[in-house]
């Protein structure tokens, strides 16, 4: 399996951007869009959208991600994943597979998936295991236990961390020191602060306002605001009308160094990039 993973993300930072994950969801009850690509060809039609949109990398989840979600048995999972799995592999793309299951993502980067996005904080350590073994690379975001016995965004309280930032940064190092641990490689491990997760509003915006202190974890930053619950804590709206909040986080983001960016909306998110690059590069708009 490739390598080059990282060091792409790196060469897209350098070049004054980020890299832009597009997700799928192929299940039921996720958040903002769940049962909308469930049957395999919405979730072809799905991919395909993304890969036109812009996407970089397409995220294929099989199990709802929000705090309370049910957990879905890995045969579950893989069984609603394979389909849009088997059908981006073959379009050439980049995937990435949305699981904590060790045993799911076995059977995926079997499949041709290169990355797996973990959103448990490590939970299962037995998962960078089978991801150093396949030669792939693992996100991990952070997260203070699995969904299912997560509490949503509003019932954590403001005292739930001494310094959000500080003590995020400290919590991954010891997941990261667990996957390095069972054989995965340092560069090999990417860092989410995980907005929403584990986090009130309050956190998750502080979390946005410094979030260039986490390059001392030299880790590439993956960023996932995409119709998360924070923006509605300033301005009250459903997911579906939450684009205006998700792309002003995306800039704020890539200002402050992010790498790659988890979004629902690929090509809104890639001219709002575009338009932040120019308005960075004194060359465009002169002859």
């Amino acid at each position: 399996m490739s390598t080059s993973l990282g060091s792409k993300l790196l060469a897209v930072r350098r070049a004054g951007s980020a890299a832009v994950m597009g997700v799928l969801n192929v299940t039921p009850d996720s958040f903002s869009d769940g049962g909308d690509f469930l049957a395999p060809s919405a979730a072809r039609n799905r991919v395909d959208a993304l890969l036109a949109d812009g996407a970089d990398i397409v995220d294929i989840g099989g199990e709802s991600s929000r705090p309370g979600a049910a957990a879905i048995p890995p045969r579950e999972q893989v069984e609603r994943i394979e389909p849009a799995l088997r059908y981006a592999v073959g379009r050439g793309a980049l995937v990435s597979i949305d699981t904590t299951s060790p045993e799911v993502a076995e059977r995926c980067l079997e499949l041709g998936a290169t990355l797996i996005n973990d959103v448990s904080c490590l939970t299962e350590p037995d998962l960078a295991g089978v991801v150093a073994k396949a030669g792939g690379d693992l996100l991990i975001m952070h997260a203070r236990g699995p969904m299912s016995r997560m509490p949503g965004f509003s019932e954590w309280p403001d005292d739930a961390y001494a310094d959000v930032v500080l003590d995020v940064a400290r919590e991954w190092s010891t997941a990261r020191d667990r996957a390095m641990e069972r054989g995965l490689a340092r560069e090999r491990i990417f860092f989410d602060p995980g907005l929403g997760f584990a986090k009130n509003a309050r956190h998750s915006f502080e979390v946005l306002r410094r979030l260039q202190e986490f390059k001392r974890l030299e880790a590439p930053i993956f960023v996932g605001p995409g119709r998360k619950s924070f923006i509605a804590a300033v301005d009250p709206s459903p997911p579906a009308e939450r684009l205006g909040g998700t792309i002003a986080a995306c800039v704020i983001s890539a200002q402050k160094g992010a790498h790659a960016l988890r979004v629902h909306d690929v090509r809104e998110v890639r001219q709002a990039l575009a338009v932040l690059g120019a308005s960075e590069d004194n060359e465009v708009g002169h002859a």
